[in-house]
């Protein structure tokens, strides 16, 4: 492989402070290359590790095609309607031309870290300074080597910097990846503050981070290789950040809604973020222009369906059972709602065969106590406030239901969304006329479908309400760190804390901020489960309540050797056509082609 193309590091902007949204910076030095000189100063170091954290941003989390790889040929999304790299979603053709997100970016931030561990050894400055700059490098090349591995299993290893362009390149065994992971992080878990300490500040790089990464990744070893001591060490490690958590700045919102509220992005419940920022200094946001597969947090946008097109008032259902959308559109699209790409869905269609037959996952499995647990409502929009002042007459094509009206933008719903089928639907519920629609889930296809509300930005102005987000992107949340002990605990035959720690998400997932106490009371009775109710397929659907569309599914189907059987069991598209192979999507083929001197780079079997 051109290791002048796998690892240039032209995107860095060298001397910007590394939480990538910071809004202090220094002196900019870009640079079209690296040699080994650029690392002796501190701004040469500090360059390099806001690079690593640059590239997070500009190819995996929040672009679409990272997030299709996270979400798509799983047992909870579906393709939606506009659906990109369908291939993706089905396995139906899949290829190497699919499925490399961040792969080149990987290696460019790689050898970048291993510039400052190979040449920021001597930097001048205090001792503990360089401590921790150091420790951010190692945090880093462990982040990226381990969304590799995980993704494509055997990949390059390299430790050392590289200046010299080779043709040639080889992929080392897992194993020996995951071993330079957990010395990188073990090693930068022990230097690096209890909290983030200038100039890494906000959700930047600290002991609890690492720690957490380094547990998912024992955890994640563990579940390859069946190794008692990879759980038994990714357990501690996640019960020992929960026992400090008062010391790490870390706990759990009371209300689980409040963990998606703009204000709380950086707040408690966050360990981990990208962060994007508007001013073009940190990120490129071509104002009113961005468009899908650029570097962008584009995660409001994916899984929403075409509410202004699909909202017609006098809308009727066919002979056939489907919705037919007819009359004045009840909305126009707004920064609220957000901006319709229809790109994925939540997996509400019935299961075709088997055990679930007739069962839709997301309804019937996922989130079927939707009475006590908090989170469907939290996770999607269930109605949509009329945003025009839309009239209709009783005498109109299609209206049923014998008035006439006008919709009070901001006062009427123009779309009522429940989550079962409602008498009357389209236009009454019940026999009570309703203004806007009611599109109840018999009428749910790949263009309609709840939108998730998780990711909505309503800081964009409403002049650029197509522009990306600059909301960060939460990588990881604390309420993984007590699902991710549950599941440590369940691998080491150990039940009783498995339900404990699973407990905890759970009980606060049946808090409301509207409820009484004694209603919150008997819906954290209701949310309580049993260690004998703990078993794998309960931890994913319950990871599926936690964490739907957070970018967390297809890893956790493949951590757990799951994907093959769950997709089998809740996905039609996809059923027919996935295989155990798919478990490691495909190294690039653009990468494998580079590699023209010594033994040809092998791929991976099913591509």
């Amino acid at each position: 492989m051109k290791t002048y193309r796998k690892f240039a590091c032209a995107f860095l902007i060298l001397t910007a402070l590394v939480n990538n949204g910071c809004k202090k910076i220094l002196e900019e030095h870009p640079q079209s290359s690296i040699v080994p000189s650029f690392f002796n100063t501190p701004s040469g170091v500090l360059g390099g590790i806001a690079g690593g954290y640059a590239a997070i941003r500009e190819s995996t989390y929040g672009t679409e095609g990272f997030t299709a790889e996270m979400d798509a040929g799983t047992d909870d999304h579906l393709a939606g309607g506009s659906a990109s790299g369908i291939q993706l979603y089905t396995y139906n053709g899949i290829n190497s031309s699919v499925g490399g997100a961040g792969f080149g970016d990987a290696y460019r931030a790689i050898n970048t870290m291993n510039g400052v561990l190979q040449y920021g050894q001597s930097i001048d400055l205090d001792a503990a300074t360089r401590k921790q700059y150091l420790a951010q490098a190692k945090f880093l090349r462990a982040f990226w080597y381990f969304l590799l591995v995980q993704k494509h299993g055997d990949v390059p290893l390299h430790t050392a910097f590289i200046t010299v362009p080779t043709k040639a390149d080889s992929r080392a065994p897992a194993a020996d990846v995951y071993k330079v992971i957990i010395q990188d992080l073990t090693e930068a878990a022990a230097d690096l503050p209890n909290t983030p300490a200038a100039p890494f500040t906000g959700k930047a790089a600290c002991k609890p981070v690492a720690q957490f990464l380094l547990a998912r990744v024992y955890l994640t070893r563990g579940w390859l290789t069946n190794n008692q001591a990879d759980f038994q060490q990714a357990y501690a490690l996640f019960t020992d950040i929960i026992a400090n958590k008062g010391t790490y700045g870390l706990d759990l919102w009371q209300d689980y809604g409040d963990a998606f509220n703009p204000t709380n992005d950086n707040g408690k419940e966050t360990i981990f973020v990208s962060d994007h920022n508007i001013d073009t200094k940190y990120g490129i946001y071509p104002l009113g222009q961005a468009q899908g597969g650029g570097p962008y947090n584009l995660l409001p946008w994916f899984t929403n369906f075409n509410y202004p097109n699909l909202s017609g008032i006098n809308s009727y259902e066919s002979a056939s059972g489907s919705l037919v959308t007819t009359g004045a559109g009840g909305m126009v699209r707004d920064v609220q709602y957000g901006r319709p790409y229809t790109r994925t869905r939540p997996n509400s269609d019935p299961v075709k065969t088997g055990a679930n037959a007739g069962k839709r996952y997301i309804l019937d499995q996922a989130f079927v106590n939707r009475d006590v647990d908090s989170r469907y409502e939290n996770t999607f929009y269930t109605a949509w406030i009329s945003n025009v002042a839309t009239s209709n007459t009783a005498a109109a094509a299609n209206n049923k239901r014998g008035i006439s009206y006008t919709m009070t933008p901001g006062v009427d719903t123009a779309i009522y969304m429940p989550a079962d089928n409602i008498d009357g639907a389209p236009q009454f519920v019940g026999t009570r006329p309703f203004k806007g629609i009611v599109i109840p889930p018999k009428y749910w296809n790949n263009n309609i479908f709840p939108s998730v509300k998780k990711f909505m930005d309503p800081s964009r102005a409403a002049a650029n309400f197509n522009d990306p987000s600059t909301r960060p992107v939460v990588i990881w949340r604390f309420s993984d760190v007590y699902m991710l002990a549950g599941e440590a605990a369940f691998k080491l035959g150990d039940l009783g804390n498995a339900a404990k720690w699973i407990n905890v998400v759970r009980q606060r997932a049946a808090f409301r901020k509207t409820n009484t106490a004694i209603q919150n009371s008997a819906a954290v009775l209701a949310m309580t489960v049993q260690p004998s109710d703990v078993t794998l397929d309960f931890i994913l659907d319950e990871r599926s309540r936690e964490f739907y569309a957070e970018c967390q599914r297809w890893l956790d189907l493949v951590r757990t050797r799951s994907l093959t059987a769950r997709v089998k069991a809740w996905n039609n598209e996809a059923a027919p056509y996935v295989k155990d192979e798919f478990m490691l999507r495909a190294i690039p083929q653009t990468e494998i082609d580079l590699v023209t001197e010594g033994p040809k780079m092998p791929q991976n079997p099913g591509y």
